[in-house]
């Protein structure tokens, strides 16, 4: 089996590394220049659609998981919207299979309501707005697809609320009653596996168990030995603050296992490393 890995930065140099294990041959595309051995790397940037041309062609699956790191909104949009579009184009006719991870950000409930794979994508802003946008050009596109929607990705050298408490810039806020949800790097990889052996479709990936904000810090504070964070308002964020449970069952159905089945596991052993 022939891949190509689009955005191979934090989750996607794991995954490379573990698609290798699997005898496949694995190319990787990124902006800047990438070493992992044995896979074929490719300088890239997919928000320049001429930029496609230096690519070989003939894969069976081209993973999408590039990422706009801590840029603009307009920097957002054109990896996102942009890139999408740009490697629609030039697929053309294709028997690849995209796969596109997306974000449990595009649900915007803020009601705490549990949310799964068939609820609304209800008009959003921000960057939300952008993967919504990426998301319909790829199903209108024709191309045979299956979408990853991944909650907040945390893992080694990653994880905002935790730097936050760490750095002492922390702040609850709603009383520390709003949901979130989480999923380690490695169980994103592990996903995307999973979803590389099942049926086209969309999947939710988050772990087994949303947390509200004050249960979160309330472990993790004794954990670490540190005081609650004060209430306050959160500024500086580019995603659209919601407060949502996400349902990973359909994904856990299609044969889906983690290794971190809470934060509490996951962040166990970031703190132990």
């Amino acid at each position: 089996m022939r891949i190509l890995i689009l955005g191979c930065g934090y989750v996607g140099q794991p995954l490379a590394k573990e698609l290798m294990k699997l005898a496949y041959e694995v190319h990787a595309a990124r902006r800047s220049s990438l070493s992992i051995e044995g896979v074929k790397a490719h300088q890239v940037d997919i928000t320049q659609p001429d930029s496609f041309k230096s690519l070989p062609r003939n894969f069976d699956w081209i993973i999408f998981c590039a990422s706009s790191g801590r840029g603009s909104a307009e920097a957002h949009r054109a990896v996102f919207v942009d890139g999408i579009n740009n490697l629609i184009d030039w697929l053309g006719e294709t028997s690849a299979r995209v796969l596109f991870t997306s974000s449990t950000n595009i649900y915007p409930l803020t009601d705490g309501n549990w949310v799964d794979e068939n609820t609304p994508r209800q008009p959003v802003t921000g960057t939300a707005q952008n993967l919504v946008d990426a998301e319909t050009a790829l199903i209108e596109s024709g191309i045979t697809y299956s979408i990853l929607r991944v909650a907040g990705i945390y893992g080694p050298d990653r994880g905002y609320f935790y730097r936050q408490l760490l750095n002492n810039e922390a702040v609850i806020t709603d009383k520390g009653k709003r949901w979130m949800n989480m999923i380690h790097r490695d169980d994103v990889v592990g996903a995307i596996l999973t979803v590389m052996k099942t049926q086209p479709g969309t999947y939710n990936a988050c772990d087994d168990k949303p947390v509200t904000q004050g249960e979160f810090y309330e472990w993790l504070t004794n954990r670490l030995g540190k005081p609650m964070p004060p209430e306050g308002e959160v500024t500086h964020r580019k995603r659209t603050t919601t407060s949502k449970r996400v349902s990973n069952k359909k994904l856990k159905t299609a044969g889906w296992t983690l290794n971190y089945p809470t934060f509490r596991e996951g962040y166990e052993t970031l703190i132990k490393e």
